[in-house]
């Protein structure tokens, strides 16, 4: 994905009906799934949400769209999230 452009941000609803803005970071691919890293985008409610740490959402296909799911387990987000941060620091010391 080129950055050439900016960020790309997308907009989705939560289990409560919140919306929440995420801004992609990267994709990778574990045991032929996708799996996509976003970090929410910056609020001015910041201080009533301080948790702003990565969220990882897994592609689905259904009736021919792609959605955004969460994982559904703590061994499947432990994998993907070990995957993302080789990625975001491969090549650098550590």
């Amino acid at each position: 994905m080129s950055e050439d452009f900016g960020p790309t941000f997308l907009t989705v609803t939560d289990e409560d009906g919140q919306e929440l803005v995420l801004e992609f970071l990267d994709a990778v691919e574990y045991n032929g799934q996708i799996y996509q890293a976003f970090f929410p985008a910056e609020t001015e409610d910041e201080e009533e949400n301080p948790d702003n740490g990565l969220v990882i959402l897994k592609v689905v296909h259904e009736d021919g769209e792609d959605l955004l799911s969460t994982l559904d387990s703590d061994e499947e987000l432990e994998a993907v999230y070990d995957l993302f941060m080789e990625s975001l620091f491969d090549g650098e010391d550590v």
